[in-house]
């Protein structure tokens, strides 16, 4: 059966709510308006669901109460008793939903995200899967109603890339994404291979959650900028001043490059996002290293190294090793259309490991 969760929780949580919604209608200032907005509708569902739980709760006790009066006819007695079992499992099925509200969210969850695609071992083959990851992100992100924007990229030498990144902006995109970071590893046969021989490639996804002012305190006197001539395929196209921008984090020596923008200016505000992000990252990567408990709750390591999927080009299937979750629909998960399935499974299980610690 599942738990209880402690009264005084809820009962903190319904007032909190209540103060929100007194302070909004008394028409605070717009920043306040702002950040109580994004409170009250991180509140609501919870508190929808403590609504029904308590209701399920009352409604049950109603039942056994029923069943308990010596007064109670036999008829509505023998009622009671058929309703019993359904009410019990109305009153599970709101408990563990409303166990899920209350688990300990990730402060980033709700951001936008930076990804970035790079080609791994495989040389030609590899930059080409790198493309097909990149793609079926961007549709992914097309679905949901996300907007992806190219921050730096480089192209292989027939096609794909050997890396790109972007930005994908949306609400709950890192929530979405997070687990994709990690080593994709394809097999299937290249154009160029005569023999039909199945070869082995991979690349490598990062996702970070895309860092705002509030979230770290940079101190742009650690930071080294330096513009150069952006490259480019060649032709009349390629743009001949130095626009490209590479900003150099100097304590951690972290450096990022942008140059798609034909204005320095935009490419510089570009490479302070990407490493705003990086170094929030980092930051987020030591917390949760110091958090021993929460590392074991998570899908994977979240070691970037890990190989956590498979794409199986003649046999028409991907797997996820972390959960061994295998789905024979390739093409549409390259598509974006059956991403969600392999995304769904992957929060379920991590909701479900963190539910496990929660109780233990």
């Amino acid at each position: 059966m599942t738990p209880s969760p402690p009264t005084e929780r809820l009962d903190a949580i319904v007032a909190r709510h209540a103060i929100i919604t007194d302070t909004l209608a008394s028409g605070p200032d717009a920043d306040r308006v702002v950040a109580l907005s994004r409170e009250l509708s991180e509140l609501d569902p919870v508190v929808a669901a403590i609504a029904a739980w308590r209701a399920a709760r009352d409604n049950l006790a109603g039942i056994e109460a029923l069943m308990r009066d010596p007064g109670t006819d036999p008829e509505m007695r023998a009622l009671a008793e058929e309703e019993r079992e359904e009410a019990q499992a109305r009153l599970e099925a709101a408990a563990k939903a409303l166990q899920l509200m209350l688990l300990p969210k990730d402060a980033a969850d709700e951001k936008s995200a930076i990804l970035e695609v790079r080609a791994g071992t495989g040389g030609d083959e590899a930059a080409l899967f790198a493309g097909d990851l990149f793609r079926m992100y961007a549709r992914y992100a097309e679905i949901h109603g996300w907007r992806v924007s190219v921050m730096s990229q480089s192209e292989g030498a027939v096609g794909g890339f050997k890396e790109i990144v972007a930005e994908i902006a949306g609400r709950g995109v890192f929530a979405r994404l997070k687990f994709e970071s990690g080593v994709h590893r394809v097999q299937r046969v290249p154009e160029t291979e005569g023999g039909g021989r199945i070869h082995t490639s991979a690349a490598t996804v990062a996702v970070l959650p895309e860092a705002e002012d509030v979230d770290l305190d940079l101190d742009e006197s650690a930071l080294r900028i330096d513009t150069m001539r952006s490259g480019g395929a060649g032709g009349q196209h390629v743009n001949k001043t130095e626009s490209a921008v590479r900003i150099t984090h100097e304590p951690t020596g972290i450096a990022v490059v942008v140059q798609e923008e034909r204005s320095q200016h935009k490419n510089k505000a570009r490479a302070m996002q990407l490493l705003r992000a990086k170094l929030y990252d980092l930051e987020r990567t030591r917390s949760d290293a110091a958090r021993a408990a929460d590392r074991k709750a998570q899908v994977g390591s979240g070691d970037r190294s890990e190989r956590i999927r498979t794409y199986n080009f003649p046999q028409g299937r991907v797997t996820d090793h972390r959960i061994n979750l295998t789905l024979y629909k390739l093409d549409a998960v390259l598509s974006g259309e059956a991403l969600d399935e392999l995304v769904d499974a992957l929060i379920a299980e991590h909701q479900a490991a963190l539910l496990a610690a929660d109780q233990e």
